[in-house]
This record gives C-alpha cells, sequence and structure tokens, in this order.
C-alpha cells in the first residue's frame, strides 16, 4: 500500500482526482485534493475535496446527501494523479446529471462506444417512445408474458449450442439471451446498477466463504 507521503502534490498542494463510478466504471468528475482532504477521504470512507475557486475543503454530498463512498483509491505511476473509485448516492454533478461530463466533442463515424449501460438506455428509450417497425416496441407492446417467454426460448438455444461445444454459436445465443434479460429488466424497471450490486454482494459472500474452507 503506497504511503500517501510518497505522493507529488503540485505548488499548491494539490493533486488531481479522477471520480469513476464502481459499477458504471463512468467517469463522474475531475477534482483536486490536498494532504488535509485526501487524508479525510480515507479517514471517512467519502470523498473530500479542495476548491480552488473557494480556497477551502468541501466533503461531497455534505449539503446535497449525494455523499461518494470510496471503494479504493489509486495513483498512477508518476504518484501525482488519483483515481477515485466510487459507490455514489445521487448524481455527481452540481447540475443533477449522473456524470459532469454530458457534453460531447467528437464522435468517430467509424468507431462506435457500447456499453451494457448504453444498452439499457437504448431500450429504456424504446419503452418510453415506442417507435414503430420496432423489435424492441413490439415486444413491449405485447407484454411481460411474451418478454419471458422470450427468455425461456433464448436460454434453451444456448443451452443447446453451449450441448453442442459450438463457441461462436454459444455467443450469438448469450448475445440474444442477454438482449431479451434486459428488455425483461426495463420492463420490470430493474436497472443495471442492481444486477451489478447483486453480483458485487455475492463475490464478497464467495470471498468469505473461500477464506473460511482454506482455514479448515
Amino acid at each position: 500500500m503506497l504511503d500517501i507521503e510518497a505522493l507529488k502534490f503540485d505548488e499548491n498542494g494539490l493533486i488531481p482526482a479522477v471520480v469513476v463510478d464502481a459499477y458504471s466504471k463512468k467517469v463522474l468528475t475531475v477534482a483536486y485534493m490536498n494532504k488535509e482532504s485526501l487524508k479525510i477521504s480515507m479517514e471517512k470512507g467519502l470523498t473530500c475535496f479542495y476548491s480552488r475557486s473557494r480556497k477551502e475543503l468541501w466533503l461531497k454530498g455534505e449539503t446535497s446527501g449525494n455523499y461518494q463512498h470510496i471503494v479504493s483509491i489509486t495513483a498512477d505511476c508518476d504518484n501525482d494523479a488519483l483515481t477515485v473509485v466510487v459507490e455514489k448516492d445521487g448524481p455527481a454533478c452540481h447540475t443533477g446529471t449522473d456524470s459532469c461530463f454530458t457534453n460531447q466533442v467528437y464522435q468517430s463515424e467509424e468507431r462506435h462506444e457500447f456499453s451494457i449501460e448504453g444498452l439499457y438506455e437504448l431500450l429504456q428509450g424504446r419503452k418510453n417512445d415506442m417507435p414503430e417497425g420496432s423489435y424492441t416496441t413490439y415486444l413491449f407492446q405485447k407484454g411481460i408474458d411474451k418478454i419471458l417467454k422470450k427468455v425461456g426460448e433464448e436460454s434453451t438455444e444456448v443451452i443447446i449450442a453451449g450441448k453442442a461445444d459450438d463457441k461462436n454459436e454459444t455467443i450469438y445465443e448469450i448475445a440474444d439471451l442477454a438482449y431479451h434479460v434486459m428488455v425483461l429488466m426495463v420492463q420490470m424497471g430493474i436497472s443495471v446498477e442492481d444486477i451489478k450490486k447483486e453480483l458485487a454482494s455475492r463475490h464478497i459472500i464467495d470471498h468469505k466463504v473461500k477464506q473460511e474452507k482454506m482455514t479448515k
């Protein structure tokens, strides 16, 4: 574990901190810490920054309630910048948005960023707008029974492909299953973050079980 005395603060005693969502991996904000705010952050397990404009410390969420619970803090190879992975209680930006980074400057016409969260937002948009000619719209119009039927059918297809030891076909069918499961999630109001939190809790339990087995 790196001692904070090894960190390189700038001439104003500050170090940049890139705050990242523990579940979505989205960059939430970039702020600055001094040695005192870093120590407070580590002691409280909550992000505390130094405001360059107000010349004072500020604990994120102290007035808004949007606290950021720290999972980890990691320094870069030069020890002059930090990434702070957090579980957040609410929007990271003072404007009320999930992240401070919302103003796109450039988008490649040839390369397209994909994320599970992005797909979820797309499916949510289909449910809200119900565009004609969309297969997703069709599923939402038919309702929960149709969606569940498709989840069952795609689960069977995954089993058949896996049993045949056909890797490419299994990948294809798992993608189909994942899509239909996410349609189900949108239908039921289950977020991607809900699933990630559940999986994270199981990882902790699994880790504890492994430790218990090793000590017996």
